[in-house]
């Protein structure tokens, strides 16, 4: 019997876990005017804009590099990189900053 071939999986860009699938994040938001994207797992996509405005991303987050190294996002890392693909909880902050 032939097997199953095995799903392909992507990594994300910011925590660098491989996933089953990534979505389109613009590093500065399009209603900013950014154009540049990067591959996210849904986690950290919807993470980042539960934390952060979108003038805050593109004010001040707006590179991979910036963003781990935000003190909230690299909590965030060290934990998320130990879960598993699949549903990560994200609750939206009252403190977006």
């Amino acid at each position: 019997m032939p097997q199953k071939p095995e799903p392909e999986t992507c990594i994300c860009a910011l925590c660098g876990r491989e996933v089953r699938q990534v979505s389109k994040h613009h590093i500065v938001p399009k209603s900013e005017g950014g154009r540049d994207t990067v591959d996210l797992c849904a986690a950290c996509h919807k993470t980042l804009h539960s934390f952060f405005t979108n003038a805050t991303l593109a004010n001040e987050l707006n590179t991979l590099e910036a963003l781990r190294q935000d003190p909230d996002i690299a909590r965030y890392l060290a934990w998320v990189r130990k879960q598993r693909d699949g549903r990560v909880r994200v609750q939206k902050r009252r403190d977006r900053r």
